[in-house]
């Protein structure tokens, strides 16, 4: 088992304190090849400025599209704070590259305990 840590942007701080809560209960990550080897029952320690936490991984998914994502895990898991699957879908497309990210490698899945 593995400790990683997991960056968030200042601007995002909403969704880490989410986390932090548990209202926020699943965290995705375009699967690109730095995210990959993260398995169940490792430990990510998000951190959002001088603020952190860790959380241990219960259940790790790889998904191909936000769709097929969508389709398991209610959005509302991984985004509490939204009421509809295009509004979540806009948001992944606003972070940096993540069209092109999600497109080339899908999305992983991060159910936390």
């Amino acid at each position: 088992m593995k400790t990683w840590t997991l960056r968030f942007r200042a601007v995002d701080k909403k969704n880490f304190d989410e986390l932090r809560s548990g209202i926020k209960a699943v965290e995705t990550r375009a699967a690109t090849i730095k995210y990959q080897p993260i398995e169940k029952g490792d430990t990510l320690i998000f951190v959002c400025g001088k603020d952190k936490f860790s959380k241990t991984i219960s259940k790790k998914t790889h998904f191909k599209s936000i769709d097929a994502m969508f389709r398991k895990i209610p959005y509302k898991k991984i985004m509490p704070d939204l009421s509809s699957k295009e509004e979540a879908k806009k948001r992944y497309y606003s972070y940096p590259n993540y069209k092109e990210k999600i497109k080339e490698f899908g999305l992983l899945a991060f159910e936390l305990k």
